[in-house]
């Protein structure tokens, strides 16, 4: 009797509106309340040129991402593109490089849930973050639809409240957008370096490929999903940033975890001054969003490894009563918690940007190889991708590129010794 890892799949419930709402949900909350701080620390006022630069490195990984979910619909994102496109030592690389990245970014989102909420018991509000979450995801994925519907309005509203009192404070100014003068480095490196940690706001897009066996007619829906989240985010992340920078000296937002905060108090006397716990309460909501979709992506990805014995078979249950694999669920959920009680938000941002930016620059390889009758946009795109994110790995902190290179090395070498033993 087949057992029920191959017999069970995953439901086909997704339309176009709903993916593009978990991609916008994987995204607002990374980088508008948490990616700031060491994109200003990094670039000063010039983090706007990174989050350009990020921008459009992210709009050519999407286009690859969503030409490759079209023809290849499962679970698994690069993981299976890399395997089917190349060969299994770059898809396991990057399935490898998705779990460590995604899971770094859940701890990071997890802090920033502590940081805006309860900054004196910032990992205690975090581990509770990640159980609550937990529990959501395991009702079903369209509750989990759902349930982002929701926070990404509350978040939307918070953040409108951030730009109308860093507009009305009396203290904006333009003046602070320029000069363009990075506090410790070289303008032209501190701007690639903003636009390593800016590009941790724009990979939540990469939850609607991994959502590859669960949206329905994937070959349409994917590649209209992916550009449409992008761009609404992209517009959100360029209006709230001018926001802070005109509202606060970058100087300052690069000394906090909770950027977004010192908007608020930039307008004391006004009127939405009043409203501070509530945006800081949306704050965290938002970071919430990401978190409920990011330990399913990574789960996704898990079982897909797991389906090919790149990880434990154990991972590869799908629970037959609520059609999710459970097992490979708790196990991210564990781990993050970990990371919460181990890492700070700059560190797990930048680790998992060594590892995400990894994970895109297989991606772009893998659409280089599509047929021109696979392809829906140019090759250029895959190419500046490929080059943009190779190049936005060597601008991050060095520490953290090793750190990062170093786990990505270990599972490849793990991989390869188990290979050879069987």
């Amino acid at each position: 009797m087949a057992s029920t890892e191959s017999t069970t799949g995953l439901k086909r419930e997704l339309g176009v509106a709903d993916a593009v709402i978990v991609g916008a949900g994987s995204m607002i909350g990374a980088g508008v309340f948490a990616a700031w701080a060491p994109a200003a620390d990094s670039a000063g006022t010039g983090l706007l040129i990174g989050l350009v630069v990020a921008g459009a490195i992210a709009f050519c990984n999407a286009t690859s991402s969503a030409q490759l979910a079209a023809i290849h619909p499962e679970s698994g994102g690069t993981y299976v593109y890399g395997r089917r496109q190349l060969n299994d030592t770059w898809g396991h690389l990057a399935g490898w490089g998705f779990v460590v990245g995604k899971t770094a970014s859940c701890a990071a989102m997890a802090l920033t849930v502590g940081a805006y909420l309860w900054p004196e018991q910032e990992r205690l509000v975090a581990v509770l973050a990640v159980i609550a979450i937990t529990a959501v995801n395991i009702g079903g994925l369209t509750r989990t639809v759902a349930v982002t519907r929701v926070l990404l309005v509350v978040s939307l509203m918070a953040l409108t409240a951030v730009v109308i009192a860093g507009w009305t404070g009396g203290e904006a100014s333009f003046d602070r957008l320029t000069p363009i003068d990075p506090p410790t480095k070289p303008a032209f490196y501190g701007i690639l370096q903003s636009a390593g940690f800016m590009f941790f706001a724009f990979a939540g897009y990469a939850r609607i490929a991994t959502l590859g066996e669960e949206v329905k007619d994937p070959a349409v829906t994917i590649p209209k999903a992916v550009p449409r989240a992008l761009a609404a985010v992209l517009v959100i992340y360029a209006i709230v940033g001018v926001t802070a920078l005109v509202s606060v000296d970058a100087s300052d937002l690069a000394a906090t975890d909770a950027p977004l905060q010192l908007v608020l108090g930039s307008n004391p006397s006004g009127v939405l001054a009043a409203l501070e716990p509530v945006v800081r309460l949306g704050a965290g909501i938002a970071a919430l969003g990401v978190l409920l979709n990011l330990i399913p992506g990574v789960s996704r990805t898990t079982l897909a490894m797991a389906r090919q014995r790149d990880l434990p078979t154990w991972f590869s249950h799908i629970d037959s009563g609520r059609a999710l694999p459970l097992r490979a669920e708790f196990t991210v959920a564990a781990i993050v918690i970990l990371l919460v009680l181990t890492l700070d938000i700059r560190s797990s941002i930048a680790v998992s940007g060594v590892a995400i930016l990894t994970y895109y620059a297989v991606t772009n390889a893998s659409a280089l190889t599509l047929t021109n009758e696979q392809r829906r946009w140019t090759p250029i795109l895959a190419w500046v991708g490929l080059a943009g994110c190779v190049i936005l790995i060597a601008s991050l902190p060095w520490p953290y590129v090793v750190s990062g290179m170093a786990v990505l090395l270990i599972g490849v070498v793990v991989r390869r010794l188990a290979t050879v033993r069987t």
